[in-house]
């Protein structure tokens, strides 16, 4: 037992060291792993609790007949039978595989792009500017465009898709590479970084926050862009989200078209939980992330 230093009596509040104070560690990290949880999740809950209640007293106040505006129970039991049915798994798929593939490729052409544009002035004085002509253009104004050229096809679709997402993520590249600071650059040149060495070790890492906030930008326009795609480009495929929206609609059936928006909400919310996710690894690898907050 430690003593003290002046009196030489045992201290009351003896250090705890070895296997002890190891227990006691982990258990005050499994306590703050769950409230950190909690303190994520409860809002989120709160938020979707509230909705559900107002959707619920539109419902009552009867200001759309149920036909329209069916309530939140009817809709639930809907996307439970929807949920014991190929069709909304099929659709899911398709509607994923077409996002994927077409983030992909805008991801490479926005990176591209983007690299390109932030480190050549001439390059810059040329197209930088219309990029972001591109990025405000909305995406249904190209679908004229992208039938005329490939018809009702899923080329249509693809080349949507991309001219929506890449154009935002070449501008989060260029805003990333533009606030690089000076010294950094200067460091890694004294350094030997050169070429290709420079943009890896010192200019990619530093870009890398406002890179994955285009990403997520990027992403976010790929998907209105998808959706609009499918919901215009509804003959090539019948399984698809947005055409399960379009036939819903045609049919008048309003659980089956509120339960395809839920599903649709709910992928736009996981793939913006993986974002958040990398998000925070990334800011806590930069140690700008509170620990104590989280």
């Amino acid at each position: 037992m430690a003593s003290d230093t002046l009196t030489g009596a045992p201290r009351a509040d003896a250090e705890i060291s070895g296997l002890d104070a190891l227990e006691i560690a982990g258990r005050q990290k499994t306590t703050s792993r769950t409230a950190t949880i909690w303190a994520v999740t409860w809002p989120k809950l709160a938020a979707l609790a509230i909705a559900v209640a107002a959707w619920q007293a539109v419902v009552w106040a009867e200001i759309w007949p149920p036909y329209s505006l069916p309530g939140p129970v009817a809709v639930g039991q809907e996307l439970l039978r929807q949920a014991g049915t190929p069709q909304l798994w099929e659709g899911m798929a398709t509607t994923l595989r077409r996002a994927a593939v077409g983030y992909v490729f805008s991801v490479g052409v926005g990176l591209l792009v983007g690299l390109a544009v932030a480190r050549s002035r001439v390059l810059r004085a040329a197209i930088g500017s219309m990029i972001t002509a591109l990025q405000t253009m909305p995406s249904i104004a190209w679908f004229p465009l992208a039938i005329l050229l490939f018809e009702l096809s899923e080329k249509a679709i693809f080349f949507v898709v991309v001219l929506g997402a890449a154009p935002s993520i070449a501008n989060g590249v260029i805003s990333g590479v533009d606030y690089v600071p000076p010294l950094l650059l200067r460091a890694g040149r004294n350094l030997g970084a050169r070429g290709l060495g420079l943009y890896r070790y010192v200019i990619a890492p530093a870009a890398l926050p406002a890179i994955v906030a285009g990403l997520k930008q990027g992403w976010a326009f790929s998907w209105r862009s998808l959706m609009a795609g499918e919901l215009i480009v509804v003959g090539i495929s019948s399984t698809s989200l947005g055409a399960q929206l379009t036939y819903s609609r045609e049919l008048s059936d309003a659980p089956w078209l509120l339960s395809t928006m839920i599903v649709i909400l709910t992928v736009g919310l996981l793939v913006d939980a993986a974002f958040g996710a990398a998000d925070q690894a990334i800011r806590r690898r930069w140690g700008v992330l509170d620990q104590a907050g989280q």
